[in-house]
């Protein structure tokens, strides 16, 4: 059985976790919930996140903070966040996690379609990100993680307004870094590869695609949720204190 690392410094932080009910942001909720992290998350699947958290529950873990909020709705996110932080005592860590990677051909997406990918996916790490900075800079500091992709490297087909969003948060996490690293506050981005998720197993792993995928990755093993997860405790706690800045692959040395 595999053994993970423990990070004194994340007992007692506030994590508060985007898209946080299925996948790896569920993942990342049990992650910190172990680690002794006072966590919360957002997300519209209300459901999920109230199986999620009974099973922690259920298990010793303090139950996670929950709010349904669809994170376009900028006003609605921003409360959100200032309303996690006022009741777990400020907010030490931002994980950007939320996104919708669903398909869709150039040709036929529309300027309202394709606003809602970026709204989605990138406009609401920025809006997160300015309601984080706010709170952080009261605390002396904080962590700020954004979850891009591989895809904004590699450029696949039939999904251009997500890889454009995916390489903006790249970006965007370098400007943010420059921006508030004189208040202690860090930005760092992972890239994941195909992490397998129960959405992903629903819609394109299939035996097909998962050996092909296979045949251009170094680690033959499938990427796990954990994997993910285990790389943004990392980042969380102070054992990066001197990282900022950076995109930290995981993907099994696909790119």
């Amino acid at each position: 059985m595999l053994q993970f690392a423990r990070y004194p410094s994340l007992a007692g932080r506030s994590i508060l976790i985007t898209g946080g009910a299925t996948g790896i942001g569920a993942a990342m909720v049990e992650a910190f919930s172990e680690q002794g992290a006072l966590v919360g998350q957002i997300d519209l699947a209300e459901d999920a996140a109230a199986a999620l958290a009974d099973r922690l529950e259920a298990a010793g873990l303090p139950r996670p903070w929950f709010r349904q909020v669809d994170v376009t709705d900028t006003a609605a996110l921003q409360t959100a966040i200032a309303d996690f932080a006022a009741a777990w005592g400020g907010l030490g860590v931002l994980v950007n996690n939320v996104a919708n990677d669903s398909r869709h051909d150039p040709m036929t997406t529309t300027p309202e379609s394709w606003r809602g990918c970026m709204a989605v996916n990138l406009d609401c790490a920025f809006f997160a990100a300015q309601q984080a900075v706010a709170l952080m800079r009261q605390a002396g500091g904080g962590s700020i993680i954004n979850f891009s992709s591989i895809n904004a490297l590699l450029g696949p087909a039939d999904m251009p307004g997500y890889v454009t969003a995916k390489a903006g948060l790249i970006g965007m996490t370098r400007a943010l870094a420059r921006q508030y690293g004189p208040e202690a506050i860090r930005v760092n981005c992972i890239l994941p590869g195909w992490v397998v998720t129960q959405r992903q197993l629903d819609l394109w792993l299939t035996p097909e695609a998962e050996a092909d995928w296979m045949e251009q990755v170094a680690l033959k093993e499938r990427i796990l949720p954990c994997d993910a997860a285990n790389l943004a405790l990392f980042l969380s706690a102070d054992d990066s204190r001197m990282i900022t800045s950076q995109s930290f692959v995981i993907d099994g040395g696909r790119t």
